[in-house]
């Protein structure tokens, strides 16, 4: 007689939000173990790369990375190596050298320092250097980062990451909303950011992530004008790995259609909403484009 299959759901706080793991396919016991290890590397995550506290890779970074190279963990040199590479992509449309606008808006701890669009998110001019054995270094003084756009997507993979090294058969991870699973179609639900009582549409998640951007109080920032988005609400993106969906949500609030490139390059698809409250799909996104009323 073959063991019963186990399953569970569980949920924490991190990253700035819940988090919340399920598994499913082995013993009960296996699942639980599976379900411990992957919460562990999501809090793993939160200790290197959180802008808030100052032991972190990124708080030694921030502080000293501008005088020296700094080594790193190897997950947050991944992490860097993967948000240059969508800087270079962009066009600096993404870019994770905007703490100090966030700072100078509150929305980050910490004094501003007078950061200039114009003279420092240009593509030719970058600011950060991942340079070998997971050494990190700024090329001037005042830069600084902040890894919020990137880093929960990819807590979310390591996490995933996990629970199919346990041997489950089926998993989700969903990080406020930033998720990947493996396994059955799991239906997600996506918000109308005017209303967010309100859904605007639903889509299976089947052995991809799905990550989203604006709506309520989210703040995006066009890097090339250093002030919040004002052109589009809201941005959902679909994508082989969380990672590229969480980065790729804030060059779809960009950028818009304009972002249709960069998605084509990493095999993602976008759905947004401008403020008009007109509904676009990127190529490849099931259904059509509509007018939401």
């Amino acid at each position: 007689m073959r063991p019963a299959s186990g399953k569970a759901r569980r949920a924490r706080p991190l990253l700035g939000t819940f988090v919340e793991i399920a598994a499913g396919g082995g013993p009960q016991a296996a699942v639980d173990a599976a379900i411990d290890e992957a919460f562990q590397a999501v809090a793993d995550v939160h200790r290197l790369m959180s802008f808030h506290e100052a032991a972190s890779d990124l708080g030694r970074l921030n502080r000293e990375a501008s005088t020296r190279p700094v080594t790193v963990h190897p997950w947050t040199h991944a992490v860097l190596r993967t948000a240059l590479e969508l800087r270079e992509a962009s066009g600096g449309v993404f870019d994770i050298t905007v703490a100090p606008v966030l700072q100078g808006m509150g929305l980050l701890p910490g004094p501003a320092n007078g950061f200039h669009a114009a003279s420092s998110n240009t593509e030719r001019d970058v600011t950060v250097d991942a340079l070998s054995f997971h050494r990190v270094r700024f090329r001037r003084p005042g830069v600084r980062i902040d890894l919020g756009g990137i880093a929960k997507g990819f807590a979310v993979d390591r996490a995933l990451e996990i629970l199919r090294r346990h041997g489950m058969t089926r998993g989700l991870v969903n990080a406020g909303g930033d998720l990947a699973a493996f396994g059955p179609s799991a239906e997600m639900s996506i918000r109308d950011p005017r209303h967010p009582a309100a859904i605007l549409c639903r889509v299976a998640v089947r052995d991809e992530a799905l990550a989203s951007s604006g709506g309520g109080a989210a703040v995006v920032i066009d890097p090339r004008m250093a002030e919040p988005v004002g052109a589009i609400l809201a941005a959902t993106v679909r994508a082989p790995a969380c990672i590229l969906a969480d980065a790729l949500t804030k060059i779809v609030m960009v950028a818009g259609e304009g972002a249709g490139a960069v998605l084509a390059r990493y095999g993602a698809r976008a759905l947004f909403m401008s403020a008009r409250g007109e509904v676009h799909v990127t190529r490849g996104w099931p259904g059509m484009a509509r007018h939401a009323s």
